[in-house]
């Protein structure tokens, strides 16, 4: 029989003898003592190990904690995260959202949604074919479907700002169907950048 059965067998002895409140002060204590030698046995491996390893240190100096952190990249400015690309683009007089570019708005609505603080521009643009009108209002629409695709995926629309350049502020200078393609887009501005 173990120590801590003998330890409960005397004590359910010692108290069918008592009464009341007396009763209640000796469980109290008992458990408190079993308890305080339960938490306090430990068992202390008595076998010493040394590293006879070549080149290694002797097991007499501790090994030193560096205290510099390694460096962590900005997801945001990470060329290898998914983060970092920040244009989608569209087909021509279109403001769907290809299925190419989902997986880059959502990737970009699930960083809104671990950063509450953070903010977004959303900046609608066209190429140079229709008028200014037309285009104002084409990139509008563009900004505006990456926006709803965002808040679709979780992020809050109060972080979301989607404006219209038009054909403003072409990203190609030329005037062929490459360069046309290159200005149909919508590019993501956090803010701060």
């Amino acid at each position: 029989m173990g120590t801590h059965a003998k330890a409960a067998k005397l004590a359910s002895a010692f108290l069918v003898n008592l009464k009341g409140n007396e009763m209640k002060k000796v469980v109290a204590v008992l458990l408190i003592s079993l308890l305080t030698a339960c938490a306090s046995q430990t068992k202390k491996s008595d076998a010493e190990v040394e590293d006879k390893s070549v080149g290694t240190k002797p097991a007499t100096e501790a090994p030193r904690a560096t205290t510099e952190a390694a460096p962590t990249l900005n997801p945001l400015t990470d060329p290898n995260n998914i983060l970092s690309r920040r244009s989608v683009y569209f087909e021509f007089d279109s403001f769907v959202v290809k299925d190419e570019y989902k997986s880059l708005v959502g990737a970009h609505a699930g960083y809104l949604r671990s950063n509450p603080n953070a903010k977004v521009l959303l900046q609608g643009n066209t190429d140079e074919r229709g008028s200014r009108e037309y285009n104002l209002a084409l990139g509008q629409k563009r900004a505006d479907a990456v926006r709803y695709a965002m808040t679709l995926s979780g992020a809050k629309e109060s972080q979301i700002e989607s404006v219209s350049l038009g054909e403003e502020k072409p990203r190609a200078s030329g005037h062929d169907e490459a360069s046309w393609a290159e200005n149909r887009r919508v590019d993501i501005r956090y803010q701060g950048e």
